[in-house]
């Protein structure tokens, strides 16, 4: 496919989705009569709508006292908006089109909480300029995807979120966000407050070995660290997550800090990524990369990262690094086949590996029964930020630093040729939204030598 077949078949799918073909109608407004998920996956976000929708009106509050102007950023996001007849049809429809519910955070007036584009931004504004605070029932670690939960999950929304315009925007807009985040202000919140400092009692119940496990001093203010962004790229002490058998290249170490969400075998070159069992579409995968016809047939282990947790990346086997990519793409979309997620994307884990931000590192395992592996770091929302600290033809070992995601991270897949037999090891669990943690560097998986 080429890059502008690969265009117009995402203007075919946008299209799609405001025309409500991706399975809208009877199976998503079944879903949006259903009680909100008692669980939201890596914690992101509060696991109880009323605690977003409290978060939410303070916001608000806070929006309507603020009489500045827009940031510039945000200033050419409206810009864009109301220049653009689609787009300014769109982001009117996005909040039409949610139902007029109670489940979907009316306020006792009646009326939607957020009600329009310009209310969306001026919200937007607030947030770029503020840390996320902890809170152990109700902590928004995800504050822009806590303002557009539900208008993104529309048809227009999937439409307007999809859009290649509206995502440059959000990356200049997020990318504005990251500048305060690597700021000296932002560690405001890294202090010992006992509710919402991340260095309090309850921060110290939710991460009970934090000193001993991170390379930090409790001694210094903020602990040492410089910013939010340096607290959130943390790195271990020496000892403390030792890379699986490093010395046997059979084993194949786990490449993040995460949980199981899906093991799929025979994958193909190209499939329905978008209805509700959202499987895995390899070349969209993979950006129509040459080297994805290689794992057409093979195998895909996806797993997601919790707020909580380590966000580095480490090499699941040693080798050569072949190629890395940073991939461009969207930043709040999410698959109408799920209905109203109340935390969307969750229920879009499968399908944001093919639409969203995303870095792909390519490595040559030295290991012959492995060959070409491919690993795949999804940004998701406003953890989007992906870096990669390795070049091709760099020689790796198992463990090895391969990037990070910069102000947390969403989700990652290990990508496998068809010949590759392997024997998986989930520590025991099955995979799905409710998993916990496997260890940075355990075993994942072995492989089956031929």
């Amino acid at each position: 496919m080429t890059t502008h077949a690969r265009r117009r078949s995402l203007g075919w799918l946008a299209a799609l989705a405001l025309a409500g073909g991706l399975a809208w109608g009877a199976e998503p407004a079944a879903a949006a009569a259903t009680a909100p998920a008692p669980f939201r996956v890596g914690r992101w976000l509060p696991s109880d709508q009323q605690a977003v929708d409290r978060w939410v009106k303070a916001l608000i509050q806070e929006a309507d006292a603020d009489k500045r102007p827009l940031l510039p950023v945000v200033q050419e996001f409206q810009e864009l908006i109301e220049d653009d007849p689609t787009l300014f049809m769109l982001f009117h429809q996005m909040f039409e089109q949610i139902p007029d519910r109670p489940e979907f955070r009316l306020d006792p007036s009646g009326q939607q909480q957020i009600r329009d584009y310009r209310q969306m931004l001026r919200l937007i504004n607030q947030v770029l300029t503020r840390a996320p605070g902890f809170d152990k029932t109700d902590m928004v670690g995800f504050p822009i995807n806590a303002v557009l939960n539900w208008p993104m999950g529309t048809p227009a929304g999937s439409a307007a979120f999809l859009d290649p315009r509206v995502n440059r925007q959000l990356k200049r807009i997020l990318a504005q966000w990251a500048v305060f985040l690597s700021s000296r202000e932002s560690c405001a919140v890294l202090n010992d407050h006992p509710e919402n400092g991340w260095f309090g009692r309850d921060a110290k119940q939710a991460m009970p070995t934090f000193a001993e496990d991170f390379v930090c001093d409790p001694a210094k203010p903020h602990y040492g660290f410089a910013s939010w962004d340096d607290f959130f790229t943390r790195r271990f002490r020496d000892g403390r997550r030792p890379v699986a058998s490093p010395e046997d290249d059979a084993v194949i170490a786990n490449a993040c800090e995460s949980a199981p969400f899906r093991l799929a075998k025979d994958v193909k070159q190209n499939d329905r990524f978008w209805i509700k069992a959202q499987p895995y579409s390899l070349y969209h995968m993979l950006a129509g990369d040459p080297l994805s016809v290689a794992f057409e047939g093979g195998t895909v282990y996806q797993a997601f990262l919790s707020a909580l947790s380590y966000h580095r990346w480490h090499s699941p086997v040693s080798g050569t690094v072949v190629k890395t990519r940073l991939i461009d793409g969207s930043y709040y979309a999410e698959a109408l086949s799920a209905g109203f997620d109340p935390a969307g994307p969750n229920e879009s884990q499968a399908y944001i590996t093919q639409v969203a931000t995303r870095a792909l590192v390519f490595i040559q395992a030295d290991n012959p029964d492995i060959g070409l592996m491919c690993v795949v770091f999804v940004g998701m929302a406003e953890v989007s930020s992906n870096e990669v600290t390795v070049f091709p033809g760099q020689r790796i070992r198992k463990g090895d630093q391969l990037g990070m995601f910069h102000f947390g991270g969403s989700t990652h897949c290990l990508v496998f040729r068809p010949q590759v037999k392997l024997d998986f090891d989930l520590h025991g669990q099955t995979p799905d939204l409710h998993a916990t943690n496997i260890p940075v560097r355990a075993r994942i998986a072995t492989v089956v030598r031929r």
